[in-house]
């Protein structure tokens, strides 16, 4: 991780895998919050700009579907939630509208670090090596860096 930008560690695992790795400097009570609680990772997800909420069912089998909005632009995002352990872990199946039925299964964990800090780590995995490259290519890295800035700054008013 970068300690001047702490931008998240994108690296390829495989072809078809992707790892991402990020720090917050909140309790994992906090971060589970805004990744679970749909008023708080509405306001982080879409990198702060606005995001619709066209479908929230935080269960095992529940739909999420989301759509962000920056200018005249809209993207369209959604997946199925496969697994939920509170604060552990977070397994989802994810499709953006830009490359339909492309759909990559992403298992986040949370690790509470200590000292108010928590590590959020997320694999992905893609049903071929087209697939990940296109995701990567996408702007994918940029994206949640900028979404993992908001969730910093809604981190911080909540302290």
């Amino acid at each position: 991780m970068s300690t001047t930008t702490n931008d998240a560690v994108v690296t390829t695992t495989s072809d078809r895998e992707v790892h991402i790795e990020r720090d917050f400097d909140a309790p994992i009570e906090r971060v589970w919050d805004a990744y679970s609680r749909i008023e708080q990772l509405s306001r982080w997800w879409g990198r702060g700009h606005v995001v619709d909420i066209e479908r929230w069912e935080f269960r095992k089998g529940g739909h999420w579907r989301f759509v962000e909005h920056e200018g005249d632009q809209a993207y369209g995002f959604e997946g199925r939630f496969r697994e939920i352990v509170p604060r552990e872990r977070i397994v989802q199946s994810f499709e953006w509208d830009g490359m339909p039925a492309h759909i990559a299964i992403d298992t986040t964990t949370f690790v509470d670090l200590g000292d108010n800090r928590t590590r959020v780590l997320t694999d992905s995995i893609f049903h071929t090596a087209q697939e990940c490259a296109g995701m990567l290519e996408s702007g994918m890295e940029g994206g949640l860096n900028e979404s993992y800035r908001a969730l910093d700054a809604l981190l911080a008013e909540t302290r």
